[in-house]
């Protein structure tokens, strides 16, 4: 069975910075594209950070919102991975959700989601 499991959310203060950690089991992600999506509160899902693969190279891109800030990476050991948050502003604050193997438009897989609140 393929699980996503997200881990590292938490309260922090604005400027402050978290990690977020994304395990997978069940089987390999190696080479095979992963992103970080957000939910605020009445809001729609929100695309965070994301990883791609062209061979053996691996390719990030970022929502705007995020950029400079965020740094998305991954450990094709440990099938884990991480989005460093530095910076955070309390307009961060949302449940963080990975995903993992994009096929036709949507990703296959998505974990339960970890908590983020900054505050101000």
């Amino acid at each position: 069975q393929v699980q996503l499991v997200e881990s590292g959310g938490g309260l922090v203060q604005a400027g402050g910075s978290l990690r977020l950690s994304c395990a997978a089991s069940g089987r390999t992600f190696s080479g095979v594209a992963m992103a970080w999506f957000r939910q605020a509160p009445g809001k729609e899902r929100e695309f965070v950070a994301g990883v791609s693969w062209s061979g053996s190279a691996m390719f990030t891109y970022y929502g705007d919102s995020v950029k400079g800030r965020f740094t998305v990476s991954r450990d094709v050991a440990k099938n884990t991975m991480y989005l460093q948050m530095n910076s955070l502003k309390p307009e961060d604050t949302a449940v963080y959700y990975c995903a993992a193997e994009y096929r036709s438009g949507s990703y296959n897989y998505w974990g339960q989601g970890t908590q983020v609140t900054v505050s101000s």
